[in-house]
């Protein structure tokens, strides 16, 4: 099984009052790793998957300890841990090589935009994503 590497850069505003990385940010975090994650397939190579859009439908975070403002960016790895008909989840965690900051999940359905819709996961998508399918859940 792979895991997609996504390098995140941390930015100044992403801190809070209390002097670390806002909870909310790692949100965006995820969003950023999932989209570079997602557009491996697609029109890049002329692959129409995952282009048409797709929706959050569910969010889980554990916070496992404070991540500070540095220089360096935060790796997040990427995988995936289902695969059904018409939705996905994918698996993260926010960490440098000695220690894990966030450990999360998402559940992602393809979307129609034109149709307004969910649609169903194409052969190609899938073939794509059982690549990186773990279905060993993560441990928190």
């Amino acid at each position: 099984m792979a895991r997609h590497i996504y390098s995140c850069p941390l930015r100044w505003s992403d801190m809070d009052a209390f002097g670390h990385v806002n909870n909310v940010v790692f949100l965006r975090y995820l969003e950023e790793a999932r989209i570079d994650f997602m557009f491996r397939l697609a029109p890049g190579d002329g692959s129409p998957s995952f282009s048409g859009g797709s929706v959050v439908a569910r969010h889980e975070i554990d916070y496992v300890r404070p991540l500070v403002h540095r220089h360096a960016p935060v790796t997040i790895e990427s995988w995936v841990t289902k695969i059904t008909a018409a939705s996905l989840t994918i698996a993260y965690e926010v960490k440098d090589p000695e220690q894990v900051y966030v450990r999360a999940s998402t559940v992602v359905v393809p979307y129609n935009l034109a149709e307004e819709r969910p649609r169903r996961i194409t052969a190609e998508e899938k073939l794509f994503l059982q690549e990186y399918l773990d279905q060993e859940p993560a441990v928190v």
